[in-house]
């Protein structure tokens, strides 16, 4: 007859068992962190994937691995048959899209990773311009996951505001909705590090432009509403002129759309946005001690960003998407019955939209 004792030791045994199994189930796991997917010229993607490999006596800190196939299910398949490890997307981080793909639709690719359970919805969807898997396969100097260096410049710059935080549940949601259209950060290759190359804009799945790097924050003031973030202003009107600069920080931007429905059919959206900032370096002219003065550097800033702002809008009217999500605020100012009999997509490239931006200073500093 079996004693206590004897069961604690049988019970004790079968723990170790099963947590030696256990380690060596996870030393035989390829956790993938990133993805790629680029279109070549056949017709077929470039897919390619890379895994952290935490084991101290390889000397490598991850395994990268690519191949050519029909589809991104056919691609996995081939991709398992190059490691001896099990693949497994439940710590996907980052998918990257090569340029060529996203001007031809990612919307397939994108599907099959939303249907995937064991993939977030939090993974971070991101633009190469250039070619995705020759960005992810480099190895920078000073980071040894590129993975890992994407994904927290991503984090970064989305913080300050400069690049939308796109994830696979934002780009399926805003994909869906009939009044605005996705966005997505783009990256490039900077010969010894990465560099944010501005904002992708889709109309659909597809890419169809770019908000330049320096013309990002400009688009934020009119996205949506935030706190913090840094912002460079030319205030030169001539190019002959001597350096006139503002260095804005602490931006703290608040946003409101007022849509008006005039008797003559129109429709007149206009977009407020409250901007207050420091001033961290200003170079010109003015007398920051002055309040005249200063009431001016606030004018002087506001036209300038208005009229950035306002010739972002046309871009995206140009372009035919609804990057700012304007539709919305449309389709919430009708009936059900009303949105649905207007052809938005037909409407959108000709609306009146107005911008009514206005930048007030916190605090100065002094000139000396």
């Amino acid at each position: 007859m079996i004693n206590n004792r004897a069961y604690l030791w049988i019970f004790v045994t079968f723990v170790l068992l099963a947590g030696c199994d256990d380690q060596r189930i996870l030393e035989k796991t390829g956790f993938i962190h990133s993805t790629s997917f680029d279109l070549l010229p056949d017709g077929k993607i470039n897919y390619a994937i890379s895994v952290p490999i935490a084991n101290p006596e390889i000397k490598t800190s991850r395994e990268f691995l690519s191949t050519v196939a029909k589809s991104s299910k056919e691609g996995r398949i081939n991709l398992a048959k190059q490691t001896n490890l099990t693949l497994v997307s439940g710590q996907l981080r980052t998918a990257l899209f090569g340029l060529s793909l996203a001007k031809k639709g990612i919307w397939d690719y994108m599907d099959t990773l939303m249907r995937d359970p064991t993939i977030s919805e939090q993974a971070k969807i991101i633009v190469v311009n250039g070619d995705a898997k020759s960005l992810l396969e480099r190895n920078y100097r000073s980071y040894p996951r590129t993975g890992r260096y994407i994904d927290r410049l991503i984090q970064k710059e989305a913080k300050g505001h400069a690049i939308p935080l796109t994830t696979i549940y934002t780009f399926v949601r805003d994909y869906y909705d009939d009044g605005i259209d996705p966005i997505v950060p783009i990256i490039k290759n900077a010969g010894e590090t990465l560099a944010i190359d501005g904002i992708a804009l889709f109309k659909d799945d597809k890419y169809v432009g770019k908000i330049k790097s320096e013309d990002a924050l400009i688009f934020s003031f009119i996205y949506h509403s935030f706190k913090h973030g840094e912002l460079s202003i030319d205030l030169k009107e001539e190019e002959l002129q001597d350096s006139k600069t503002v260095m804005l920080s602490s931006l703290n931007s608040s946003k409101k759309v007022d849509v008006k429905h005039e008797e003559s059919g129109q429709t007149k959206v206009i977009i407020h946005a409250n901007v207050t900032a420091s001033i961290l370096e200003y170079v010109g002219e003015l007398k920051l001690s002055d309040d005249a003065s200063r009431r001016k550097l606030e004018r002087e800033i506001s036209d300038i960003i208005t009229q950035r702002a306002e010739r972002i809008i046309k871009y995206l009217q140009d372009k035919k998407t609804d990057s700012l999500g304007i539709g919305t605020y449309v389709r919430n100012s009708m009936t059900y019955s009303g949105w649905k009999e207007t052809s938005w997509h037909d409407k959108y490239p000709n609306l009146n939209v107005q911008v009514k931006l206005n930048v007030r200073i916190k605090e100065y500093g002094f000139r000396h």
